[in-house]
């Protein structure tokens, strides 16, 4: 279309975005369905060939590479070669970008699991969660099922949202799609199960290195909706994990947003593994807290949305003087 070619290239990734974000909504909201699901099954089928859990660390970690680039490599090249055929550039470029957003109905399955817990169906609520998280759900009580529902949906909406939109703006959407397919290797490799300890090394840390800095500016936008309610003091309090590689800092943040306590013991394949826990005076979550957690996020995307919304009309409205210049 001649009125896209006119846009400047961060103009048209931005409206590129927010016309993808609004169908994959739309079509989420009445079709259940995992683009990737068919990739998860092949990554786990790989690990079984690859991953040989006699093997020593060091050998497990150089076969979770291998078995990493051996499957990225090859889509990244056809992908890009396949993109010279394309006539509708756009039509490719949101195509990729669909498939590289995950699921955008996080807050109506949370709204889910906390009818289901105020109506005191704890079975439902684990049915619905227990899919969605790497935890073992069965000998979670309210408290845990509240706790473990609200960081499922911050970290799921950060990596699968936050960070895919950040990356499609900044890189293009052969970098968000692989990305995605890294997150989705971390997601079968998770280096919590003691199979993955050494083998999911390098996607665990692949996905950290990217996810940094969006994760960082989700937290901040999270931190934005605190003005006037601590947020000074929750910052002085989050800060020493700014730096770090991992998730803690936004979680930190958005533990003190909602006033309660998230992190701690989680159990994995019957294992209890220490984590390290966030806001240790707060309370501890309840249904209602899963809510609020939902309108967080949502404040941080749409806010973030926002801002990029103005600053793409700044930018045309420069790049267009220039070009009649």
């Amino acid at each position: 279309m001649t009125a896209l070619t006119e846009l400047a290239p961060f103009t048209y990734h931005v409206l590129m975005l927010t016309v993808v974000l609004l169908i994959k909504t739309l079509t989420s909201h009445f079709i259940a369905h995992e683009p990737l699901r068919y990739f998860q099954f092949y990554c786990l089928q790989l690990s079984t060939k690859v991953n040989n859990s006699g093997s020593s660390a060091q050998h497990q970690t150089i076969a979770g590479l291998g078995a990493l680039l051996v499957t990225l490599v090859p889509i990244v090249i056809i992908l890009s070669l396949f993109a010279d055929f394309i006539a509708v550039d756009y039509l490719w470029q949101g195509l990729l970008l669909y498939f590289a957003l995950g699921n955008l109905n996080f807050g109506q399955i949370n709204n889910s699991i906390a009818q289901a817990l105020v109506a005191k169906k704890n079975h439902l609520a684990k049915k619905i969660l227990t899919p969605l998280t790497l935890r073992e759900t069965a000998p979670l009580s309210q408290v845990g099922l509240s706790k473990a529902a609200i960081e499922m949906q911050l970290l799921r909406s950060a990596q699968q949202i936050y960070v895919v939109s950040f990356l499609f703006i900044s890189f293009g959407p052969l970098a968000a799609l692989s990305y995605r397919l890294i997150l989705e290797m971390h997601y079968c490799w998770n280096t919590k199960l003691a199979q993955f300890k050494h083998f999911g090394f390098y996607s665990q840390l692949f996905v950290q290195l990217m996810q940094w800095l969006p994760c960082r500016l989700m937290a901040l936008f999270i931190l934005l909706s605190t003005l006037g309610q601590g947020s000074l003091l929750f910052w002085r309090l989050t800060r020493g994990h700014f730096f770090k590689l991992n998730n803690d800092f936004v979680m930190s943040v958005h533990a003190f947003s909602l006033a309660v306590r998230l992190g701690g013991v989680a159990m994995y394949q019957q294992e209890k593994l220490r984590k390290v826990a966030f806001n240790d005076l707060g309370k501890q979550p309840e249904p209602k807290d899963i809510i609020k957690a939902t309108s967080k996020i949502h404040f941080s995307i749409f806010s973030s949305l926002f801002f990029l919304a103005l600053f793409a009309l700044s930018w045309q409205f420069i790049f267009t003087a220039k070009v009649f210049n």
